[in-house]
């Protein structure tokens, strides 16, 4: 358990990245923290595709629980780039660029309320967003049925989000979520588990199995895991195993790699394309460069 810089308390535990995981907290941490406080707030990072489908469709399942309410975080800078702006503009104005956008958060609001959430767009407002931008983003939540608010954290720490906070608590008290609408059944064979979150969530056609993973799913039918929630380790930049295709991509395959048995967490790991399941460390880690000199510690910096 650690504390925030305002002295929130968090339970960080067993947090993995949702592109190569399940991307959530342990149960046992969610279950502590439904002790502690009225309401626990639990991230699945990675959007509607990997963090939110893997929470719900694994971790919930798991264990017994169900969201009150689902909160999308979004950017203007974000969406600019899913409407085609380059990465180097992103923070200028752009009104057509953030519209095209729209269309991906569009989709990610659409497969939360596929799998039975209730959805409150969280938008993280920058000083360089400009007050079109802002009203377009919440004109677009009202039309296709999310709830918004704006988030100054950023800037303002807690007091910043006291708005969005405010908009999540209204929403679990007047329109709480329904019971999760899982993408796939546990008694599913594993390839149609995969076509099912393809085709449901990703927005694609089906998936594809490389020579290695039809050689692991023999492995997997022998031992009978075909049974076990499917998690997909995939890029994050897009609906699709491209990190290149942004916005909202249809018309695709998802092409399977791997398939690995996680034999203590009981689900199978589909790797799509060559994605490292240890990201996060660069070429030469800050670990080569420190070292304990007559007793002192050195290269900390």
């Amino acid at each position: 358990m650690v504390q925030t810089l305002e002295g929130g308390p968090a339970f960080i535990h067993g947090g993995p990245f949702a592109n190569i995981a399940h991307g959530c907290n342990s149960i046992m941490a969610t279950y502590a923290a439904l002790q502690y406080g009225e309401y626990a707030i639990t991230e699945a990072g990675f959007g509607s595709d990997l963090g939110a489908e893997k929470f719900l469709n694994i971790k919930c399942r798991a264990a017994g629980i169900k969201p009150a309410a689902t909160v999308l975080v979004t950017t203007t800078q974000s969406l600019k780039l899913h409407g085609n702006v380059p990465e180097t503009d992103i923070k200028l104005p752009n009104l057509e660029g953030l519209s095209k956008g729209l269309e991906n958060l569009k989709r990610h609001v659409e497969n939360l309320q596929k799998l039975g959430q209730t959805v409150v767009v969280g938008l993280n407002q920058f000083h360089f967003d400009t007050a079109e931008e802002l009203k377009a983003v919440e004109d677009y939540c009202t039309q296709i049925g999310a709830a918004f608010a704006r988030n100054t954290g950023f800037a303002d720490g807690g007091d910043g989000a006291v708005e969005l906070a405010k908009k999540v608590i209204e929403i679990i008290e007047t329109n709480p979520s329904k019971e999760i609408t899982h993408t796939y059944d546990l008694k599913d064979s594993l390839e149609e588990k995969l076509n099912q979150i393809i085709q449901k969530v990703y927005g694609g056609n089906r998936v594809v199995l490389g020579e290695n993973a039809k050689k692991a799913l023999k492995q997997i039918e022998k031992i009978g895991a075909t049974q076990w929630p499917v998690c997909v380790a995939k890029t994050q930049f897009s609906f699709t195993d491209n990190a290149k295709k942004v916005g909202v991509a249809t018309g695709f395959d998802i092409h399977i790699d791997q398939l690995i048995i996680n034999a203590g967490a009981k689900f199978i790991v589909a790797v799509a394309g060559s994605i490292m399941r240890m990201p996060g460390l660069p070429k030469e880690p800050a670990a080569m460069g420190m070292d304990i000199i007559d007793g002192k510690i050195i290269g900390l910096s």
